[in-house]
């Protein structure tokens, strides 16, 4: 007697949704997923989850829609299941989701670590984060620069951004900055893998995480999962660090999956220390309490260096931000607006009037951007138009705060300022003396299988 496949629509945005397919239903003759819906990112629907990576069960792969066709591919396709498959949104947004999916009659699910996390023969250590922007791709160069420094080889293996073709995508490895032309990056990838290269780490990004885990153990001795959003790691950590943004306070208990780490961090990092008020950090620290009082806490500062900080006084300027952390982040500002205000800018221009293309649609998307305009770069057309829109911009400099040099991917008419950050700690333990107890303890082993 053959028993009715279940049928499954996975809503994800080309990450989170591909890794729970892959580890959970891909082999699984119990379901058939037969459709992926996508958010957040553009042009990353319309396209088909190859069967090269589908496997068996999906000899033709399996088609990727808009999200906002859930509804009528709930209906049309009978749907037993849907199941939320990405991060960084709002509790109320997810069960927004839910109660649509429940209305046509579905299942809704959410599937946790246990169900998706893969285990490592060598040590893991996560750096993940409660919001985009708090902090994370600071805090995992820090820790980086600690391993180099006890003289531990280490790898980052970074949470997914396959925006492109995804068979060529499956296992990426990037050691050279020649590596990101190599495999087509987008600015968003870019903006994770470039500084890991500089310092001299190898990154391993892509599709398929299992096949990823197998390529990073060959070579090295630990595991560094760099994430993605909000979002848990895929791989089971033997030691996880969560960052918290007091300047976001209280979004650690009310965004998915943020809260998860919240909770279950055997470190927590508070950062921005520096630009945070008491009473901001008064809620993470009560929250705390509440809710994950073992964990050790590191607080710490989010320090800026900029470039060229003497041309910014009494200049009109443009302030490129980091995409998602404008984005589905909801920063109305980052590093590089409080850079012109430390150094003195004259005028801040808002450059949503003079936005062509996808970049002025991400201004009606997101109306709490103002002043700032977020480096979106998820396709060479979306280039093009960024690079308009600065053009376009009557500044007289443009101060970038996005992780990578822009001037090496755009062609602008005005000066780049360039800001980074870096993380510093303030309290003690600190990282260093964290993750050294860590190499010393049985910590280190990882479980059994």
């Amino acid at each position: 007697m053959n028993i009715r496949r279940k049928k499954v629509i996975i809503m994800g945005a080309a990450g989170r949704d591909f890794h729970n397919f892959n580890v959970f239903f891909r082999n699984n003759e119990n379901y058939e997923v037969v459709a992926f819906t996508a958010a957040q990112i553009p042009n990353i629907d319309n396209r088909t989850y190859p069967a090269k990576l589908a496997g068996k069960l999906y000899p033709n792969g399996i088609p990727i829609y808009p999200e906002e066709q859930l509804e009528e591919l709930i209906r049309k396709n009978r749907v037993d299941i849907v199941v939320f498959s990405y991060s960084d949104v709002s509790h109320g947004y997810v069960m927004d989701r839910a109660s649509q999916a429940m209305a046509c009659g579905a299942d809704f699910w959410l599937l946790g670590p246990r169900s998706t996390q893969l285990k490592a023969k060598k040590p893991v250590i996560a750096i993940c984060a409660v919001r985009t922007g708090a902090g994370k791709s600071q805090t995992t160069r820090r820790v980086t620069e600690i391993l180099k420094e006890l003289g531990i080889n280490a790898c980052v293996v970074r949470h997914p951004m396959p925006y492109g073709d995804l068979v060529e995508q499956e296992v990426q490895r990037f050691e050279k900055i020649e590596d990101l032309d190599r495999y087509k990056c987008t600015i968003e990838e870019r903006e994770e893998y470039e500084k890991h290269i500089i310092r001299g780490n190898t990154v391993f990004a892509g599709v398929d995480y299992g096949k990823i885990l197998q390529e990073a153990e060959k070579d090295f001795d630990v595991i560094v999962w760099d994430g993605g959003n909000n979002d848990f790691p895929f791989y089971k950590p033997n030691l996880l660090i969560t960052v918290v943004d007091p300047l976001r306070a209280g979004h650690e208990l009310t965004y998915y999956p943020g809260s998860i780490l919240f909770r279950s961090a055997q470190v927590i990092v508070i950062n921005k220390m520096d630009s945070a008020t008491p009473d901001q950090v008064k809620i993470i620290q009560e929250n705390l309490q509440k809710f994950n009082n073992k964990a050790k806490v590191v607080e710490a500062h989010s320090l800026l260096t900029v470039s060229d900080p003497e041309l910014i006084r009494g200049k009109r300027v443009l302030i490129v931000e980091d995409g998602p952390t404008l984005t589905h982040g909801e920063m109305d500002y980052g590093a590089g607006a409080v850079a012109a205000q430390r150094y003195g800018a004259g005028e801040i221009i808002e450059p949503m009037p003079f936005a062509t293309g996808s970049i002025l649609d991400a201004y009606e998307k997101y109306p709490h951007l103002k002043k700032c305009l977020p480096a979106l770069g998820y396709s060479p057309i979306q280039i093009r138009e960024l690079e308009e829109t600065i053009n376009n911009t009557p500044a007289d400099l443009v101060i970038t705060a996005t992780p990578i040099n822009l001037s090496l991917i755009l062609k602008v008419n005005k000066p780049i300022v360039n800001v980074d950050y870096s993380l510093k700690e303030i309290s003690k333990p600190d990282l260093k003396d964290i993750l050294t107890e860590f190499f010393t303890s049985k910590v280190l082993k990882p479980e059994s299988e």
